[in-house]
């Protein structure tokens, strides 16, 4: 039977079997649902926890921008704390989240694109996956999303010092900031994609963290031309949605000054979610892609035997006569 090429394979599976990218679609938007509800939770409640006295509420009545910003000054005043604390305990708490619900819907999303394909090729039924490796590998992509928060800011600082009050230089600042920014930027998504690569064989081999890492790494080292060709062609279809997306999100803003604002605001939003929808199924066609290559490289036929092994000594030993006088070393 003729091989598909792996990019057309994702984009079958995308096609042939919705339910993956609806399934993705369920554990991402719900997780980012929540995330956003306990937030805007959170805000409500420092919110009410300010106190605003009568003066406060005159000084905001006036609608002065002097006076207005005297009553935020106090009502704001000594409540930094308790933003950083709330801030620190909601991403600590979204971190440990979105490592076990990201290992959960991650290795659900991959183990149904595995059995896809390996019913259409009668391959082999999977086995149970190592959920602690599926962790391992979600804690290090969180680890490395912090260390890249601080590198952002260590570009931040690092900015800072090239510029003073005595000696103002904006533009040289900026583009120190704008450099490291973007290395550490570079790296994290490198890695991250990597990472993510790797929860492959943990859920098609039931490796554990460090073997789907070699096996990552090894694909990576044979199949480059394969892989690269996958993240180009899903590349493009990214750019493509986003530029239809850019250009339909034009219409409903054009039409503010005559449509109430909710109308607006909701056309906005339907054209935001349908591009999301669509990049989580591109998604999953680049990880069935990824996966197809895993097959294909594992379906590859041993090597034939070298024609040197037909004309080694062992082979010609038995055909050779070695009382033969013209192979004598013996003068006649």
């Amino acid at each position: 039977m003729a091989r598909r090429s792996p990019t057309l394979e994702g984009f079958r599976l995308i096609f042939v079997h919705p339910s993956l990218g609806f399934a993705e679609i369920a554990w991402r938007w719900s997780f980012w649902a929540a995330g956003w509800f306990v937030a805007l939770l959170g805000c409500r409640e420092y919110l009410q926890s300010l106190d605003v006295n009568g003066s406060d509420m005159f000084l905001l009545s006036t609608r002065q921008p002097v006076l207005v910003s005297k009553a935020l000054r106090h009502i704001f005043a000594g409540s930094s704390l308790r933003v950083v604390e709330s801030t620190l305990l909601l991403a600590l708490a979204g971190a440990f989240a979105w490592v076990v619900l990201g290992s959960l819907g991650r290795s659900a999303t991959l183990r149904a694109i595995v059995l896809a394909l390996r019913e259409s090729r009668g391959g082999k039924v999977l086995d149970r996956v190592r959920f602690r490796s599926m962790i391992a590998l979600h804690a290090l992509r969180m680890s490395l999303f912090l260390a890249a928060l601080v590198g952002v800011i260590a570009a931040k600082l690092a900015a800072s010092r090239v510029t003073s009050a005595a000696n103002p230089s904006p533009g040289r600042a900026m583009l120190v900031f704008l450099t490291i920014a973007l290395v550490v930027a570079c790296i994290w998504l490198l890695l991250n994609w990597f990472l993510g690569l790797a929860s492959i064989f943990v859920v098609a081999e039931n490796c554990n963290t460090f073997s789907a890492v070699s096996a990552a790494l090894d694909m990576c080292a044979e199949r480059f031309g394969a892989i690269a060709a996958v993240g180009t062609w899903y590349g493009l279809a990214h750019f493509v949605v986003l530029s239809v997306a850019s250009s339909v999100v034009i219409f409903p803003l054009a039409f503010a000054s005559l449509l109430p604002a909710g109308v607006v605001l909701g056309g906005v939003l339907l054209v935001v979610l349908l591009y999301c929808a669509v990049v989580d199924f591109l998604y999953v066609g680049r990880l069935a892609a990824y996966v197809a290559i895993m097959e294909l490289r594992q379906e590859e036929p041993a090597s034939e035997p070298s024609e040197a092994m037909f004309f080694a000594p062992q082979a010609l030993s038995g055909r050779i006569d070695p009382d033969e006088l013209i192979l004598s070393d013996l003068p006649v």
